[in-house]
């Protein structure tokens, strides 16, 4: 029976551990060493990309509830912009630059967040992040002067660019083998947010006036709390520094396929930005709507995008990130064509829901596909995209908002409806991710 054994010192080579027991413990230890090897590659280093092969709800579920809470902040500041308007007396451009403002410094500084979070683990700033965000927005209401509005608006968007990296790039560790369902779970938390933000924020206004903003804090400190009191339990070595990122070594990074998707994600954010700063106006200024349409409008085209998010995930991680990415942008140009001819009817409310349901569904599969192309630096990628290129789409609504001021609406709508048109063409050059 022990010759029919022998082949099992062959196992240590997968373990270095493995020949030590063989020579102390002899036959009887080279017996037992095919269990051993269990431990393997991974093993060695640290145990944890082992359990990383399957997804960790709890911890999931806790981030997409801080990420639900920080972009609800974020969705709200769209929807204030009628209120705004009336109550500074600002023109369209005016209007564009809080928006810009609101999405260039929640963005263009995302990329440093995401250098820092590479280099060590910062959760503390998970927490800290939901804190000042919601104090931006709970203020905005009270501020006295269009600067002091714009201050508050960075102080919000500070908040929002340091959440981001730190929470995709925690969420891509714990995510296993199905990158795409795992930060498409990851995301709805900040898609369900932004759809959430426009009604809670114009019930809260339209009930208490604009002392109203100051309800934005509950929400943001109680999360806030539950975040920083359940995370040292769910991360016990929470600070260990970048651990994680071995799952990335030895793959060459794809700088110049990161560039075009960078431009792919601007495009993107343009019309997906546009739409939810000048569709308020379309159907305010030009179809003479109830300013309180405004909540319901914005809340049903991005809360179509949260599930759509949910829905694309698992269909990305089967066709690949890339494929996905390509043809569903280009579906969004006849539907925001047909909404754009029925003039505000259920029909045409119908294709912009339809759009909102695939446009906004790429946005997790874009940051997958960002992190596939620099599998070492998760948060940079993370930041890359949702900052960065997001970021730049803001200064396309400030583009789109001196347009609208020089020759309307309408046109200015016609230009959104041509940009999925444009990413589709720049999406057709990504290549697929080294394996």
């Amino acid at each position: 029976m022990a010759r029919m054994r022998d082949p099992a010192p062959e196992a240590p080579r997968s373990a270095g551990v493995a020949e030590t027991s063989g020579v102390v413990g002899g036959r009887a230890g080279a017996r037992r060493e095919p269990r051993t090897p269990e431990l393997p590659e991974s093993g060695a280093r640290e145990p944890a990309p082992v359990a990383a092969r399957r997804l960790n709800a709890p911890m999931l579920l806790l981030l997409a509830l801080g990420h639900l809470t920080v972009d609800t902040n974020q969705g709200a500041i769209p929807a204030l912009l009628p209120f705004l308007r009336t109550r500074f007396g600002l023109t369209y451009a005016a209007a564009g630059v809080v928006l810009l403002v609101a999405n260039v410094t929640s963005s263009v500084i995302q990329p440093l967040f995401g250098y820092l979070s590479d280099r060590s683990a910062r959760r503390w700033l998970l927490p800290w992040a939901l804190v000042v965000t919601s104090l931006g927005v709970a203020l905005a209401g009270l501020a006295s002067s269009y600067a002091i509005l714009l201050a508050l608006i960075v102080v919000a968007g500070l908040g929002v660019a340091a959440y981001h990296p730190e929470g995709y790039k925690t969420a891509n560790q714990i995510a296993g083998d199905r990158k795409a369902t795992g930060l498409s779970l990851f995301s709805i938390g900040g898609n369900v947010g932004i759809a959430l933000g426009p009604p809670l924020i114009t019930a809260l206004v339209g009930r208490f006036g604009s002392a109203g903003t100051l309800g934005m804090l509950v929400p943001g400190v109680l999360v806030a709390g539950l975040i920083a009191a359940v995370l040292p339990a769910l991360f016990p070595g929470g600070s260990a520094g970048p651990k994680p990122r071995a799952s990335g070594e030895g793959r060459r990074e794809m700088r110049g396929a990161m560039a075009l998707l960078i431009g792919v994600v601007t495009v993107r954010s343009w019309a997906q930005l546009g739409l939810v700063a000048y569709v308020p106006f379309y159907y305010v200024d030009l179809l003479h709507a109830d300013r309180a349409i405004v909540g319901p409008l914005l809340f049903a085209f991005l809360g179509a995008g949260a599930v759509g998010t949910l829905v694309g995930g698992p269909i990305a991680d089967r066709w690949g990130p890339r494929r996905y990415i390509t043809w569903t942008l280009v579906l969004t140009m006849p539907l925001l064509g047909m909404f754009l001819a029925r003039r505000g009817d259920w029909l045409g409310i119908a294709c912009l829901v339809a759009t909102g349901f695939i446009l906004v569904s790429t946005f997790s599969v874009t940051v997958v596909l960002a992190q596939s192309y620099l599998p070492r630096r998760l948060g940079m990628a993370a930041g890359l995209i949702v900052g960065l290129a997001i970021g730049t789409g803001g200064v396309g609504v400030a583009i789109l908002g001196w347009v609208a001021d020089h020759w309307g609406l309408v046109l200015t709508l016609q230009l959104l409806t041509v940009l999925p048109l444009v990413g589709f063409g720049l999406a057709l050059g990504l290549p697929e991710p080294r394996s």
